[in-house]
């Protein structure tokens, strides 16, 4: 057997009209690097989820994506995150949602999987998990980010005028990876800030499994990445795997269906990145763009935007 890895940065992307290449290379080298981390795990014999989670922690460690230090703010000035991850070979899953601390919310989302009898965690009893894990924590200094920052104070005075904008980066952002391992075991993992100006104490799909992340081994792991509300409505990653157990769908057929219709027929711009049992790859996305990348065994790492 060989091993697979996705991982994908958000759809959330620069609009390409204003791309500029020192920030085109920026984003490159920081998804090269997040396949990289994944990649390592997975040459060494590694499994599927500590993969997951070396892939999603660079991810989450690199501020130009919206999770971890990159992480949006919500309407009040604060930063809220969601993260999960799902074991494919036994359906083992943990969440944590709107945490703030950790330098790694997916590190805690598995300590919740590992650690507790639960499958999510919020507030003070999840950030006490993290640090009965041990997991380093961050101040506000730690995560701020000018440009996030700025973009939460153009949304608000967007706001005030009653402008809504159109730009995909406010309105989505989220960092995730799928992979199989030498063993044929697969998982998924998915962090996020969120959507700029977010209600405090709003949660997307990201720790809802099903909606934003899922693992089996009988059929797929998902990340999602997106208009958040249309991938809870439309149990969206959850769907795939549906269509591949019950239709008897591929990977790819499954995967482009949700995409490009459940969700792209209902607002629910975004993407997916996917892996099967199989090793077999699908990004499809319905918006502009979406920060991805994938390594197979044996081949050159790619990594793309639009």
């Amino acid at each position: 057997m060989t091993y697979s890895l996705a991982i994908h940065g958000g759809a959330g992307t620069i609009l390409k009209v204003n791309m500029t290449p020192e920030k085109e290379a920026a984003y490159h080298a920081g998804l090269a690097r997040a396949l990289e981390a994944g990649e390592a795990v997975l040459r060494d014999g590694g499994s599927a989820m500590d993969a997951v989670t070396a892939s999603v922690c660079a991810l989450e460690d690199e501020p130009l994506f919206n999770a971890g230090r990159g992480a949006v703010y919500t309407s009040e000035g604060k930063q809220e995150m969601d993260a999960a991850v799902m074991d494919g070979k036994d359906r083992r899953a943990g969440s944590v949602a709107g945490v703030f601390g950790p330098k790694n919310p997916v590190k805690l989302a598995r300590a919740v999987m590992e650690r507790t009898e639960h499958v999510t965690l919020i507030g003070p009893n999840a950030l006490e998990i993290a640090r009965q894990a041990n997991l380093p924590f961050g101040d506000k200094d730690y995560f701020f980010t000018q440009s996030r920052w700025d973009a939460l104070q153009e949304t608000l005075e967007m706001r005030a005028r009653g402008e809504v904008s159109d730009d995909p980066a406010r309105r989505h952002g989220t960092v995730g990876a799928v992979a199989r391992d030498r063993e044929g075991n697969i998982a998924a993992a998915t962090s996020t800030g969120g959507m700029t100006a977010k209600a405090p104490g709003r949660v997307g799909d990201t720790p809802m499994i099903g909606a934003g992340t899922f693992a089996d081994n009988e059929t797929c792991a998902v990340s999602g990445t997106g208009h958040g509300e249309i991938f809870i409505r439309w149990n969206a990653v959850g769907e795939i795997a549906a269509r591949m157990r019950h239709a008897g769908e591929d990977l790819g057929t499954a995967a482009d269906h949700v995409v490009m219709q459940d969700l792209a027929n209902n607002d629910g711009s975004g993407g997916i990145i996917a892996v099967d049992a199989a090793g077999n790859i699908a990004m499809p996305f319905n918006s502009q763009g979406m920060y991805r990348g994938m390594v197979h065994e044996g081949s050159d790492p790619e990594t793309s935007i639009y």
